[in-house]
């Protein structure tokens, strides 16, 4: 494992995208029984969006649709797919795939430290 460390993200953490909209896993249930609040841990491979984003540039509405996580492929893996972390890099894109900036993602005070 590399010098990557943090708290696994689980699907009911609260995360957002930079302008406040709400970012929700939509894939399929992981077939993994690994589990975190009773649910499949998130990994590189789940997919996200983000809904209630008020970004606008010049007016036009232009709000975040995804976020794409890039962890680190050496660290925590499930079924050989790594694990999303805290300190995990993610970006935010519009419908047009414009990068909007990254994720807030809080810090877990409780759960499972990797690292």
């Amino acid at each position: 494992m590399s010098g990557n460390s943090g708290n696994l993200v689980s699907h009911t953490a609260v995360i957002s995208c930079p302008h406040g909209g709400r970012v929700r896993p939509v894939s399929a249930p992981s077939a993994s029984g690994v589990r975190l609040d009773g649910q499949p841990v998130p990994t590189a491979d789940d997919t996200f969006t983000v809904v209630g984003c008020p970004h606008t540039v010049d007016r036009v509405p232009s709000p975040c649709t995804t976020v794409r996580w890039t962890p680190d492929r050496d660290g925590v893996l499930i079924d050989g797919v790594p694990v999303l972390l805290d300190t995990s890099s993610a970006q935010c894109f519009s419908a047009g795939l414009v990068p909007q900036g990254p994720p807030v993602v809080p810090t877990a005070r409780q759960g499972v430290r990797c690292g």
